[in-house]
């Protein structure tokens, strides 16, 4: 009887341990980090997407945006014009924004008064401008990736692209990947 005790302890014991193991397991899988997918090229959202980026940074948690498709425009700098581009790949770089300060809003456009009308409620209130936000970010070392699938589609080139310390090119299983290992995701 005894013996048989002990042994219904011993298996309790390794199975108390096999399950702290998993625990840990699971524990370890996260990482206090905020991925987000910014696909939007709305003024609206870029600036939602940098307001979250920064209050995550600055309460210390680790920060990856990744750009794709529409979104690229906010990061195209208005002072580069990259050569060598084809005829399709032009005509997106002149038909969409080329800057951060040039988007639309989402809603209420207001025929290009909207984001005049949104910039100067934001100065009133000392909301930080998105030439600013993108500042503070890189102080704060968010990490921008910008999808090299999106870059190709559209036809940008890196050249166009703005200067950003914790810029980098990948594909969209590098945001799987970091969203995976993260606490929280995003998509904008």
């Amino acid at each position: 009887m005894q013996e048989e005790l002990e042994q219904k302890i011993d298996t309790l014991a390794k199975e108390v341990e096999s399950l702290q193991k998993k625990l840990k397991a699971i524990q370890n899988s996260r990482k206090d980090q905020l991925s987000i997918a910014c696909v939007s090229g709305d003024m609206d959202k870029i600036l939602a997407t940098m307001i979250i980026s920064l209050a995550a940074a600055a309460m210390d948690t680790k920060v990856k945006i990744f750009f794709s498709f529409w979104a690229l425009s906010a990061l195209r700098d208005p002072k580069k014009n990259p050569k060598g581009k084809d005829l399709i790949s032009r005509m997106f770089g002149f038909m969409l924004p080329k800057s951060k300060n040039n988007l639309k809003l989402s809603k209420m456009n207001m025929c290009g008064m909207g984001p005049v009308m949104i910039k100067y409620l934001m100065k009133r209130h000392n909301v930080l401008s998105l030439d600013d936000m993108f500042r503070s970010a890189a102080e704060l070392g968010v990490e921008i990736i910008v999808c090299e699938m999106s870059m190709g589609l559209m036809g940008f080139k890196r050249e166009e692209m703005i200067d950003y310390p914790h810029l980098t090119y990948a594909g969209a299983a590098t945001f799987v990947t970091d969203a995976g290992e993260s606490t929280a995701q995003l998509f904008v």
